[in-house]
Parts: C-alpha cells; sequence; structure tokens
C-alpha cells in the first residue's frame, strides 16, 4: 500500500520536552467532494482555492512520559484548550484523529500534550475550523516527528524556525486527511487539489497536491467574502452527510460530474474565462445541496436568508456584468467569490443590499493565500 511509505524507521534523536506550533488557513472548494470510502478517502475529486485570513493557529506543548506510565493505556495524553479555555468537547475528535495516525506516528503514546488553539475567525460564525484546526495540528506532529528524525543538536536546544520537507509536507496532507478530508487542501496553496484525476498526473486520494498547470491572471489574488448567514451548529454533520452518499440514488452521476467540471475548470484556470468559471462553480454549489435534498433521509441547510442572497446575486450580475459568483459548503453561508479588481464595488454591493441577510449584519473578508506558516 502506498500508505506504508509514511511510516516512518527510528528515530535517532531523543526530546525531553519542547514546543512547536503552526498556522494554517481554511479553504474553499470550486468542484465539491461529497461522499468518502476507506478511511477518508474522496468518492470524486476536488480543487479548491486556499484562503488567507480565516485561520488557525495551534501550539503544540509534549513533555516525554515514563514508559510505564503509557502502556495497556486506551486513551492518548492529551488536553485540548481553544482560546485559553480546556475544550473538552474537541478531545473525542483528537482522541480518534490520534487513533488513526499512531501508526505513521509511534512517538505519540511516549509523550504529554497539551493543544493550545485558537482561530482568525470567531468560534461561532459558522465556518467550520476543521481543515484549518486539523492540518495546524498534523504540521505540529510532522514537526515534531523532524526534530525527533534529523534535527541538529542546536536546533534541539533552541527549537530555532526550519522548514519541513517536500516529503514531510505531503505527509503533514496525508494525516490531515485522516482528521478531517478537506484539512489535506490546507497546507499549501493558493489551489489545491485532492482526489485522483486523470488529467493530473500526481493527483492523490491520499493527500492534496499544488495545482500544476497555469493559471490566468484573472485568477490572481482571487476575492472570496463570507457572509455568515447562520452562526449556529448545522441539524446534519457533514460527516453523516458523506455517509448518505453511499446508497444514494444519484450518487454515480454525481460523482462523474464532478470529474467533468474539474476538466473544463483546467482550461478556464488557464485561458482565464469568468463566465464559464462561474457557471462551473455555482453549479458546483447547488449540486452539493441537490445531493442533500434528495438523499434518504433527506435535508436541506440553507435557510431563507442563504436563497434570498443567491436571488440578489444573479440580480447584480445581469445588471453590472460582474463577474461576482458564489458558492456554498454544507451549510447554510454564503462564500461570494470574486476577481480583486471588482473588490471595491462588490464591497458596496455587500454593505447595501446583502448585510442585512447576515446574522447581526456579520461578513468575513478574505481572499486567496498561500499555505501554512511555520510559528515555532
Amino acid at each position: 500500500m502506498a500508505e506504508t511509505r509514511f511510516i516512518p524507521s527510528e528515530y535517532s534523536n531523543t526530546l525531553t520536552s519542547g514546543v512547536v506550533a503552526w498556522q494554517s488557513p481554511s479553504n474553499i472548494a470550486l468542484i465539491k467532494y461529497w461522499g468518502k470510502y476507506g478511511k477518508q478517502l474522496p468518492m470524486n475529486p476536488s480543487i479548491s482555492f486556499t484562503l488567507k485570513n480565516c485561520n488557525t493557529k495551534t501550539s503544540l506543548s509534549f513533555e516525554k512520559i515514563a514508559k510505564s506510565a503509557s502502556v495497556d493505556s486506551k486513551r492518548f495524553d492529551f488536553e485540548v484548550y481553544l482560546d485559553g479555555n480546556r475544550e473538552k468537547s474537541f478531545e473525542p475528535k483528537i482522541q480518534q484523529f490520534f487513533e488513526r495516525v499512531e501508526v505513521y506516528l509511534p512517538f505519540l503514546r511516549n509523550y504529554k500534550f497539551k493543544i493550545e488553539t485558537t482561530n482568525s475567525f470567531p468560534h461561532s460564525s459558522g465556518i467550520a475550523s476543521s481543515a484549518s484546526g486539523m492540518s495546524a495540528l498534523a504540521l505540529c506532529l510532522v514537526d515534531m516527528e523532524h526534530r525527533l528524525r534529523s534535527a541538529t543538536a542546536d536546533e534541539l536546544r533552541s527549537f530555532t524556525h526550519h522548514s519541513l520537507t517536500a516529503s514531510e509536507i505531503e505527509k503533514a496532507s496525508f494525516l490531515a486527511r485522516l482528521g478531517s478530508g478537506s484539512a489535506c487542501r490546507s497546507i499549501q496553496g493558493p489551489i489545491i487539489v485532492w482526489g485522483e484525476h486523470s488529467e493530473i498526473e500526481e493527483s492523490s486520494n491520499l493527500f492534496g497536491t499544488e495545482y500544476p498547470f497555469e493559471v490566468h491572471k484573472n485568477f490572481h489574488n482571487y476575492q472570496d467574502t463570507i457572509l455568515l448567514v447562520d452562526k449556529g451548529e448545522k441539524q446534519v454533520s457533514s460527516t453523516l452527510g458523506h455517509n448518505l452518499m453511499i446508497d444514494h440514488p444519484f450518487a454515480e452521476q454525481r460523482f462523474q460530474q464532478a470529474k467533468d467540471n474539474l476538466t473544463k475548470l483546467i482550461s478556464v484556470l488557464k485561458n482565464g474565462d469568468l463566465p464559464t468559471f462561474i457557471k462551473i462553480v455555482e453549479s458546483e454549489a447547488l449540486s452539493l445541496h441537490a445531493m442533500m435534498m434528495t438523499s434518504m433521509p433527506y435535508f436541506i441547510l440553507m435557510k431563507p436568508n442563504t436563497l434570498e442572497i443567491l436571488d440578489r446575486i444573479w440580480k447584480y450580475r445581469e445588471e453590472t456584468d460582474s463577474k461576482l459568483c458564489f458558492t456554498l459548503d454544507a451549510g447554510a453561508n454564503v462564500h461570494l467569490l470574486y476577481p480583486e479588481k471588482e473588490k471595491e464595488s462588490v464591497v458596496k454591493f455587500i454593505d447595501d443590499e446583502l448585510a442585512m441577510f447576515c446574522k447581526n449584519g456579520e461578513y468575513l473578508k478574505d481572499e486567496t493565500g498561500l499555505g501554512a506558516k511555520n510559528l515555532s
């Protein structure tokens, strides 16, 4: 199996204690993945813009424990803190993540961890933090492994900044995927592919890869303004939604549609064809929600204000010839995507016509970014 290459040999160094820290962004998919198999593997390929401002900063403090203390223990030794406060509700997900990745990070049971995390966006904003959070944690763990395997004596003493190798970045994406599928697309940027596609030679189901082809200047510094329509917890989790694709009557057609749309998008990203970009991206968003509405049990995550916003976007585009478009994740919030040159006019449109449909008038301004940063 290809996964075995991520299983390390023995480590040459010993760490008694220390701290590593990374900042990792969220991302927004243009071609959506919905439906998975095996261990967090996608049923269809996806492609995303890496964001810049919506990110998670995670600090991983570690301390070596006596071997006898970790023997026969089912639970890993860690605590999770969000914005300085112990967050026990996050810990079952981290426990599950550690169980999934232990074979690839065999040092996990030898240490006690303190995971401290904070988001640049409000925790209650309705923006999923799993992609940024799990990718930041995966990077911290790979960074720690880097020090166990190849750090110099000076680095071990001072924990100075260093870069991970290409293979280590790949491993971080691989591990992040086991925590949250879309997290594998948050390691690098600005455009990331996840899932095998016949026209993208290096694409993989195991991890995200940088988009390898030419990208037209129209898509440089692309803007993403996130309209916070609903800040509550989703009534149906993404995990459950993915599982409902297993017996979905339209599953195979949807997986083929995503593959075909990615093929079309390759040409669009090269030639800068914004009208076709709009058709593909909006169709993908609506197809994602169509799968939710036609599964069994069926469910709707869009809210009335979501639909009002979409209708006003279409009217605005018809009246102004703007290249503004929308996309949706598995929720009610709306991502407005548009070229940088339209920034001023679109923000005015948001303030004048769309903010009133957001919870407390709130929205987040973001744009494409280059991926994670080492904060150590």
